[in-house]
């Protein structure tokens, strides 16, 4: 080829590659796609990172609100006490109901603000002053179930100021986790044991009667006792009164008085409740009456094995005793459904040997959990019903009237 053209072969061939690279503006559909995507992918990378930073930050709010929780799920009382149980409120009250579900901690959980458990205002915690030279501290474990304090615990209270009008009746709860609790949620301030005991120093009273709703000389009388002996030079007089089912007793056939008018009036009550005139009705039908108590370590124990012999002895043939805990062994779960399948009842009613119908009558007897006796009489498969009744003894009058008998032979000593 000549040198002239070559020159204009190559000129030609530059132009082209300019008209086809450089010189033109407009992309291909090839190129239009991938900048697209990369586009989408930004965009996308971009919703991700802005979701994660808000669940990071719905759950750094939530393990605030779960810390002061267990900070204030304490059974000791501080002098930061009534700050945190006010910021765990605020915290709470400052999320959202997503962030509400996502709280959880070593005792926190939704529940603990967001439960229902009835209203509150419809208690009274009894912690007023002016109370006089007589007094009635009426003791008990306590309860963060509202509807169950008003029912159980203030019904007991109230039988007892309406029997001895000349005494002021006030609360103590002996559980500072309780107490934190419904002064966090409810902002109801009740008074501790020393509280109480200060209370009654600083308003000048002489004769101080102290009514434990305890269900028996258990670990919780005891440490009441020996907060009581430490005030005791602080009274003209001091007496402390029988526990629901009064003396221990020296072994399992050990019955009294108290145990038998405490097994009538439980008997009675779950037996109208589950719709029956008589308790011989209800065996007729396969019907088997189950109390669930909380069940101790303590040498107390014995006492629940006492109930199941007052029972015996008074011919209910359908009625057992467990416990939660299991001690004795023979009030295990397991070992009562065993005696009940043995006995051949096929229907079991299963009601709290408790006072108070709290956290242990609605979780541990009726809850939904595989490990709540309700579920596990059901997974047996061996009964056509399984029934619950979540009621406190604290509710039934007969028992009412027993403290009141109680506090009398107190008052009388």
């Amino acid at each position: 080829m000549k040198k002239k053209s070559v020159v204009l072969w190559m000129a030609a061939l530059m132009g082209a590659c300019c008209m086809t690279g450089c010189g033109n503006s407009e992309e291909t559909p090839a190129q239009n796609s991938v900048v697209e995507e990369n586009t989408q992918i930004e965009a996308e990378e971009s919703e991700d990172s802005e979701t994660e930073a808000e669940e990071d930050a719905d759950q750094k709010a939530a393990d605030e609100v779960a810390a002061l929780i267990d900070a204030i799920y304490v059974q000791e009382r501080t002098d930061d006490t009534d700050r945190l149980c006010a910021e765990a409120r605020a915290a709470w009250d400052a999320l959202t109901d997503a962030q509400k579900e996502l709280v959880e901690g070593e005792n926190a959980d939704p529940d603990y603000f967001g439960r229902d458990t009835g209203d509150a205002s419809k208690d009274d915690p009894r912690n007023q002053d002016e109370i006089g030279e007589n007094e009635i501290l009426v003791v008990s474990f306590g309860t963060s179930f509202n509807d169950s304090r008003v029912g159980d615990i203030k019904s007991v209270e109230d039988a007892l100021q309406e029997a001895y009008p000349d005494w002021s009746v006030r609360r103590a709860f002996t559980a500072q986790i309780i107490i934190n609790h419904i002064q966090a949620r409810d902002d109801e301030r009740i008074d501790n044991m020393e509280q109480a005991l200060d209370r009654a120093v600083a308003n000048g009273v002489k004769n101080l009667v102290i009514q434990p709703t305890h269900l028996m000389h258990g670990a919780e009388y005891d440490e009441l006792v020996e907060a009581v002996e430490e005030y005791q030079d602080q009274f003209e007089s001091v007496k402390i009164a029988e526990p629901l089912l009064g003396e221990v007793g020296t072994d399992a056939t050990v019955i009294n008085e108290d145990k038998k008018a405490v097994a009538e009036a439980i008997t009675d009550e779950a037996v109208k409740a589950a719709g029956y005139d008589s308790l011989e009705a209800a065996e007729a039908e396969g019907v088997a009456f189950v109390f669930m108590g909380h069940g101790t370590s303590h040498a107390a124990k014995v006492s629940y094995s006492q109930m199941q012999a007052q029972m015996e002895d008074l011919g209910y043939q359908n009625v057992f005793i467990g416990t939660v805990e299991g001690e004795p062994e023979e009030t295990s779960c397991e070992a009562v459904i065993e005696a009940v399948t043995e006995a051949g009842y096929t229907k079991v009613v299963l009601r709290p040997l408790m006072v108070v119908a709290g956290d242990h009558a609605n979780n541990d007897m009726a809850g939904e959990d595989e490990d709540s006796w309700l579920s596990q009489f059901e997974a047996t498969g061996k009964f056509d019903s399984v029934d619950t009744q979540i009621s406190g003894l604290g509710e039934i009058e007969a028992i009412q009237k027993l403290y009141v008998a109680h506090t009398k032979d107190a008052i009388n000593q």
